[in-house]
């Protein structure tokens, strides 16, 4: 914008100046004495000094364009308009009234000038704003000639200093100009030269320069480089000065800071996060004893950084002892209360002070963001709109921008988002933070499709977004996880330059984090320039909840300690969370040392944090613990997570025994807890505790509660009582995803695949998309019924209809699917074509369903369990399955290498037991158990049992007894299944309900074939769950048909 310096000039003209009101620039006063150096006459007449003395006298103080106006009026009649000296106060006179078109004026009518007068128009030019004709005019004093004066000098630097970078470049061309001269140590214009390069922080090093190389520093010298550092944050260099200040000082005594030093030095102090208070305080006892606790320029300062750290009786006391207090003062102390969540004390402080101050734009765009930080919103709301009441009538509204953009923040903020968008329509002038504002808005209080359209029509409007913008429109587009969207709006920060802005980085971050786009999120922060802490928790709490291993976890973690930053509360919860979801318990430790040498320990939210670990680690005893040191800390999350790690690790009894010990000392239980409980009884199918936390839930009034109606479909579904889950399922007024794939899942576990569809059916026109867990369940129905190709379909569907992409669960459901339907030769191609290496849930699927296949097939399944042994070699379930595919072929001397190849292993079967609930207990069977109270009624109720059986044609299938033995035995290994003696014991006990025993372990098929029979003889239903799904026989049938 601006030429070289001694560039000649065109000759300025009066169209090119206009006046402008007198603006609160630090001026650079042009002594009017000055002049007397310059006011020479060979012999002028004693009158005439006298007349000449008497007009300076008379005009050369005042502001009043008036006298300006009669001043030179009097200035020709007199003669005295050719006089340089007259004319340079003249000039002076009108650059004080405001008048820069008069004064410029007089300027080029001016016979002879000298360097006041060039002086006095810059200082007039930078004293009213016009910050370019400043400029312009001192390049044309320097090409006319005349070598500025440091008056000149000091008031051109200035115009520079407040003209932006292009002023910047200028000020350095004439600081050359200053270093070939006489000025170049000059106290004055090395003063003003600091104060420029300390206005760009690139150039602070530049300032530092020319304060070393002053020969005779003085006060404002210390206090402009002071001020330097203090704006730059750079607390210790400030406060490294102000000692060197005291100690070496001037011309032989030492300089006392004065009202400006010290505002300074507040400024730095308030920039130090750990240790700013503590400086503030000192600070404060050398104000007292300096006496400038009363001044209105420290006084405002400190009021400011004392309610920036929330010491508001500190900042009370001091703006109560302020001589004379200003609305700057006032705006400071509200600011501080704002940022301390203390909208009420703010809107207090506005209110007593309101009479007492002249209030001014900023105090009303405080006051309305106070409103938004009321323990109340509405009430918040309700005095906002008073406000917006009074701009509206006052006209404030129209006039200034910053009020509209007030109001939009604050409707916003309290939850009237149709109020902050009406407020944005009617807006007369718009600029980016009013549409900042209400994108912002729109994305807190979760209108993201609305934000996204307003960024579009941002762009339409030819607004350039800023990087607040695209934070906004970017957390909206990971909230609805429109990647591509996302994509585009990335591109926009390239191509705006501020695809670099740490801020917008971490928005990119959180945006592929949340989408689960891994590796773009992680090459997204392999090229940010630089990173601040969210960045470092963003990409570790993406790979937290991502199948990243524990180890990649640590190394960002560790990656992040070595470039000097400490973690944080949010660090802590995001690595915590990565160790729980993979159980390991030493790594929990290590993780919990180092919160405490972090001193986060005592943090709610960490505590519940490590409660969760813990409790998923298996490592209960900590979790009691740290439960019992929380003493009052202890919130519903604390509940809920002690009561989610007894259930983890199957202590159902001291889950059930906290929840009632929450319901004694009359704590609430929310939801979550009551969802947490249900599905703790769904998955041990304890009915009758179930129904005992129904029955709480509907006193507490939570009946109707979404989370808590699909945690009590889900365990009705588990408990066997699949009526009562669709009956509790058709009453839900709201639906959500988890209920429908509560209800669809109930079904597949039941065997009921014609009516798991049918209500997937219904879910597609009901509901929104269904989820990956919506699937397993469909799935899992397809596999049950025998639908091979309805499953295929589905599974198709997955991606090509609704874009999900197919997980290992959905594969293990499609090789069980080809599995149970007897479609071994096509599980091998299928597994080969599968896009991911499979894991031990597929190998074992795969071996599973070998087994069910008669001899058929054995080397699929030595491959299968090949691949598990190499896998997961100390799981003695993969060598109990390898061990019933050979037993099911007859092939003994397999079974015998397969047993003997688990003892080397050293690893033991899970014994099979069943349990039945009774009035008196939980009554607990294993196979041939004879140590039950009752054990002589119960083995002659079973031979009673088994004789009515084989009256009634049963014969025992004894190739399913996976010993080698006689067929004597092989009938009576058979005859005493754990799931025998339990409905034996039932049919003891004199009833007619229906039997309800569940199994650790897969019926047999002898067993499910003796159950029908008895379910037809005893006249009762029976229902069993084993680890499969639920069987339900009646008179002779079960709901699987055989087909399980």
């Amino acid at each position: 914008m601006f030429r070289c310096l001694f560039q000649s000039t065109t000759k300025r003209t009066l169209s090119t100046v206009t006046a402008s009101p007198i603006t609160t620039h630090n001026a650079v006063e042009i002594p009017l004495e000055a002049s007397f150096h310059h006011h020479k006459t060979a012999a002028s007449l004693h009158s005439s000094f006298d007349l000449l003395e008497h007009l300076v006298s008379t005009y050369r103080d005042s502001r009043c364009l008036k006298d300006a106006k009669l001043f030179h009026l009097r200035t020709l009649k007199l003669g005295f308009h050719y006089d340089t000296f007259l004319c340079n106060t003249l000039v002076n006179i009108y650059v004080r009234a405001g008048d820069l078109v008069s004064a410029n004026k007089l300027f080029d009518e001016m016979p002879d000038r000298n360097s006041v007068s060039w002086a006095a128009l810059i200082s007039g030019y930078m004293q009213n704003g016009m910050f370019n004709e400043a400029c312009e005019t001192f390049r044309e004093m320097v090409c006319s000639g005349f070598f500025p004066n440091h008056y000149a000098i000091g008031s051109v630097l200035r115009a520079c200093q407040e003209f932006g970078p292009s002023g910047l470049k200028f000020g350095m061309q004439i600081h050359g100009l200053i270093l070939k001269s006489k000025y170049a140590f000059d106290v004055l214009a090395c003063n003003v030269v600091i104060s420029m390069y300390g206005r760009c922080s690139a150039y602070s090093d530049c300032a530092h320069r020319v304060f070393e190389d002053i020969e005779s520093k003085n006060l404002i010298s210390w206090n402009s480089i002071i001020s330097v550092y203090s704006q730059r944050g750079d607390a210790v260099s400030a406060f490294q000065l102000l000692s060197s200040m005291q100690r070496e000082g001037g011309s032989g005594y030492s300089f006392r800071p004065n009202e400006y030093t010290f505002g300074s030095l507040i400024t730095a102090a308030c920039s130090c996060v750990d240790s700013g208070l503590c400086l503030l305080e000192q600070l404060l006892t050398r104000v007292k004893k300096s006496g400038l606790v009363s001044d209105l320029y420290v006084g405002s300062s400190l009021v400011n950084g004392f309610a920036r750290f929330g010491c508001f009786d500190y900042a009370r006391k001091i703006f109560e002892q302020m001589s004379q207090r200003n609305v700057v003062s006032m705006n400071g102390l509200m600011v501080g209360l704002v940022r301390k969540k203390h909208g009420e004390e703010a809107t207090e402080v506005f209110v007593e002070m309101r009479n007492m101050v002249e209030l001014n734009v900023d105090s009303y765009v405080i006051l309305l963001s106070a409103f938004a930080e009321f323990a109340s919103l509405e009430k918040g709301r309700r005095m906002g709109k008073e406000i917006h009441g009074y701009v509206i009538r006052s006209g404030l509204i129209d006039k200034k921008v910053a009020v509209g953009n007030g109001l939009i923040n604050m409707y916003a903020k309290c939850g009237a988002i149709d109020d902050s968008s009406s407020v944005f329509r009617l807006m007369v002038e718009k600029d980016s933070v009013s549409w900042n504002t209400i994108i912002s808005g729109l994305d807190q209080n979760e209108y993201f499709e609305d934000a996204i359209k307003r960024f579009c029509d941002m762009r339409r409007a030819g607004i350039v977004p800023s990087n607040y913008t695209l934070i906004s429109t970017l957390s909206s587009c990971a909230s609805l996880g429109w990647i591509m969207l996302g994509q585009q709006v990335e591109g926009e920060a390239f191509k705006l330059g501020l695809d670099l802005d740490v801020s917008v980085s971490n928005a990119l971050l959180a945006l592929y984090a949340d989408t689960g786009c891994l590796a773009q999120c992680l090459k997204v922060f392999s090229l940010m320039p630089e990173y601040d802490q969210v960045s470092w928790n963003t990409v570790i709490g993406a790979l937290s909840v991502s199948e990243a291993s524990i180890s990649e976890v640590v190394k960002y973690y560790l990656n992040m300690m070595g470039v000097g930053w400490s973690p944080n509360r949010v660090t802590f919860i995001n690595i915590l969370a990565a160790v729980s979801s993979l159980s390991l318990g030493k790594v929990s430790q290590q993780i919990h040392a180092q919160v405490i040498k972090y001193h986060v320990a005592d943090d709610n939210t960490i505590e519940n944090a490590l409660l969760a670990c813990y409790g998923k680690c298996g490592e209960m005893d900590e979790c009691e613990k740290i439960f019992s040191r929380m003493s009052d800390r202890k919130d519903d999350v604390s509940w809920n997570s002690m009561i989610s790690g007894y259930i983890h690790n199957e202590l159902l009894l001291k889950a059930m025994d906290l929840v009632l010990f929450m319901i004694q000392r009359g704590q609430r239980l929310d939801h979550f807890t009551f969802a947490t409980v249900l599905s703790a009884c769904a998955s041990v199918a304890t009915l009758e505790r179930g129904m005992e936390v129904h029955a709480s839930a509907l006193r507490a009034c939570l009946e109707s509660d979404v989370v808590v109606g699909s945690a009590l479909v889900d365990m009705y579904s588990k408990c066997g009582r699949i009526d009562y889950a669709l009956r509790f399922f058709d009453m839900m007024p709201i639906r959500n995803v988890y209920s429908w794939n509560s209800m669809i899942s109930g079904y597949a576990r039941h065997g009921h695949g014609d009516k798991a569809l049918r209500l997937f059916s219904r879910m597609k026109l009901d509901c929104p998309p269904p989820d990956h867990v919506t699937f397993v369940g469909v799935l899992s129905a397809c596999s049950h019924a025998g639908m091979v190709d309805e499953g295929f379909k589905h599974f198709k569907s997955m991606r090509q209809v609704y874009g999900l992409a197919p997980r290992m669960e959905h594969f293990s459901c499609m090789v069980d699917l080809l599995g149970r339907a007897g479609e071994l030769d096509k599980i091998e191609d299928f597994i080969n074509k599968m896009p991911i290496k499979p894991n031990i849930l597929i190998w074992r699927t795969v071996l599973g369903a070998c087994g069910r296949a008669n001899g058929r097939k054995t080397e699929l399944g030595r491959k299968a369990a090949d691949m598990l042994f190499e896998m997961e070699p100390q799981n003695a379930v993969n060598y109990v399955l390898l061990a019933n595919m050979y037993a099911s072929g007859g092939k003994w001397e397999d079974v015998a290498r397969a047993r003997k190849l688990m003892r080397e292993a050293e690893v033991k079967k899970e014994a099979g037991c069943s349990w039945v609930t009774m009035k008196d207990g939980v009554h607990v069977f294993v196979a041939g158990d004879k140590s039950h109270p009752e054990k002589d009624l119960v083995y002659e109720k079973l031979k009673e049992l088994n004789q009515k059986m084989r009256d009634d044609g049963y014969v025992p299938q004894t190739k399913y007894a996976l010993y080698d033995l006689d067929q004597e035995n092989k009938e009576e290994l058979l005859s005493y299944h754990s799931e025998r003696l339990a409905v034996a014991f039932v049919l003891t006990r004199n009833s007619g309900l229906p039997i309800r025993i569940m199994k650790n372990l897969r019926v047999c098929v002898d067993c499910h074939s003796a159950f029908k029979f008895i379910s037809k003889i005893v006249g009762r239903q029976i229902v069993l769950r084993d680890s499969n799904r639920f069987h339900h026989f009646d008179d002779g049938k079960c709901s699987c048909g055989d087909y399980w």
